[in-house]
This record gives structure tokens, C-alpha cells and sequence, in this order.
């Protein structure tokens, strides 16, 4: 029962934020309160380090020291449990494919356990700051990137004040022309609590935090740059990596690492690098 009390309680206080105020009725596709013991591996895969991407400088690993579930007040506030995601300092750390890495941390997908074509997908997040750090939440298609499409719902490399929405596709990727700051209010940032969105739709992607619209891209913007890379079906990512391609490219650090500060990685040493995730929320509107 605790379950379907914790949906009731979402759809009748968290609906109206994602779908901006509308009363259209939505049917569930999928939620996640992280209220288990453990991760729910029925509903979520945990990734494990191949070839690392971006020049990122941490290995996914498959451990409960770096993807665990909390309660009470280790959980900041959130009331059913929440998912910490912690990279973690680990000098010399060699992957099956032996390649030596200082940091491990964690990540997750739903990749063939729950994909979805258009809705809204949202998920309510709270995470440390520091140059370098860049957890994300997002969607992906099945299939070879970028053709498969990538839509980036929450992006942070370590500003605290800002949030970057983005979409990834043929012509389009990497350092995408699709792509939008979303600054903070005063007095906020991203230690709190938000909920990060997406309404998606077949001719419109329109990104939200806490139910204000950050950043609308149409069919027409994406089709200026190349095939609309949105009609297939998306699983749900949430990841921690550490330093890389884009972190650096924000704030021209080098040294220690690529784009990790040594700020950064004396807050990791000290187990201060979190991202929290209270739940994970998709639906769609009901025919």
C-alpha cells in the first residue's frame, strides 16, 4: 500500500508542475520512489565501465558504495527513501578492459525494462557542486548514437547556479546548437530540491524545472540542423561522471584531472559528492 499511497500523493501535488498547471488526465508508464532496501534491478540496469566516453574520469561500477538507498534524515528530505549516486576517490582502480581510473561512481538506465515514446518524464533531484562534478538525467534511443536521439532533461558540470537542457541527434551532437542555461533564482541552486522535466511530443520537446518552462524546441528549430531524431522510444539514464569533454570545455581546468578541480576532488575524498534522487516519474496523456 505504501507504494500506491506515494503515487496518489505524486499525481494529485506533483502532476500540476509537470504538466504546467493543465488538468488533462495521465495515465502512469512508470514510477520510481526508491523506497526499496536496494536498487529495484527489475527496473533499473546498473552500467559497468566499457570504453569510457568524453575523456570522463571515473569507471562505472556495479556497488552498493556507490549506488545505495537512504531514509530518514540521510535522505535531506526525502520522505519514502531516496537514491544517492557517490563517486568515490579510488587511486588506481583498473577496469576488466585495464584501464586505470582515481574515481569510481555509478550509473543506471531502463534499457528494454521501460521505454517510452512521447509523455512527460521527470525526477525530483538534489545534487553536490564542484568543477567537474556532472551527474545528468536524460533519455536515450536505442540504436547508434547520435542517430538514436539523446534528450538531456538535467546536465550540471559544477556551477552550482545553472542547469543545462539540451538534444542530441544526426547533425546535431556534441556541442549542439539545441542546447539552453537555465539559471537558478537568487538564493537558489542545485543543492536543493527540484524537479527536472520533459514534455515530449511529436512535433515539440518543452524542458521544465519545478514546473517553469526552461527551454521549448520544435520540430522546425531541430529539422534546421537535421532529421528529427524523436519518434522512437527513450529509456531513462541517471549518471555521475566525474571531469571530461564538457566540464573542462566550461572551466578550462587541466589539472589534477580534466576539468575536475583539486576543490572537487578534496570533496569527494571527504564522501561530500552526492546526487540524491527522491523519484523518477513518466507519463502520458490519456486517449
Amino acid at each position: 500500500m505504501k507504494t500506491i499511497f506515494s503515487l496518489s500523493i505524486l499525481t494529485l501535488f506533483i502532476a500540476p508542475l509537470c504538466m504546467g498547471q493543465q488538468k488533462t488526465k495521465t495515465d502512469t508508464v512508470f514510477f520510481e520512489d526508491f523506497n526499496g532496501k536496494t536498487l529495484n534491478r527489475s527496473k533499473w540496469n546498473i552500467e559497468v565501465t566499457g570504453n569510457t566516453v568524453n575523456d570522463e574520469q571515473q569507471a562505472y561500477v556495479d556497488s552498493s558504495s556507490v549506488l545505495y538507498i537512504v531514509r530518514g534524515k540521510n535522505a535531506e528530505g526525502a520522505k519514502n527513501g531516496a537514491l544517492v549516486i557517490k563517486a568515490i576517490f579510488r587511486p588506481g582502480y583498473t577496469s576488466k578492459e585495464q584501464k586505470k581510473y582515481d574515481f569510481i561512481s555509478g550509473r543506471i538506465n531502463t534499457r528494454h525494462k521501460m521505454e517510452f515514446t512521447y509523455g512527460t518524464a521527470s525526477a525530483r533531484m538534489k545534487m553536490a557542486s564542484g568543477a567537474g562534478m556532472w551527474p545528468a538525467f536524460w533519455a536515450l534511443g536505442n540504436g547508434k548514437w547520435p542517430g538514436c536521439g539523446e534528450i538531456d532533461m538535467m546536465e550540471t558540470v559544477g556551477d552550482s547556479s545553472w542547469i543545462s537542457n539540451a538534444l542530441h541527434g544526426p547533425n546535431y551532437f556534441g556541442d549542439t546548437p539545441l542546447a539552453y542555461r537555465y539559471f537558478f533564482p537568487a538564493q537558489t541552486d542545485v543543492s536543493q530540491w527540484h524537479i527536472y522535466s520533459v514534455d515530449w511530443t511529436p512535433d515539440k520537446i518543452v524542458f521544465k524545472t519545478d514546473g517553469k518552462i526552461t527551454y521549448t524546441v520544435t520540430r522546425a528549430m531541430v529539422e534546421h540542423y537535421g532529421r528529427w531524431a524523436f519518434d522512437n522510444a527513450k529509456f531513462i539514464i541517471l549518471n555521475f561522471a566525474l571531469g571530461g569533454g564538457y566540464p573542462s570545455g566550461v572551466n578550462k581546468i587541466k589539472s589534477p584531472y580534466n576539468g575536475i578541480s583539486q576543490a572537487t576532488v578534496d570533496k569527494i575524498k571527504t564522501g561530500r559528492a552526492k546526487v540524491l534522487v527522491d523519484w523518477v516519474l513518466i507519463t502520458r496523456n490519456k486517449k
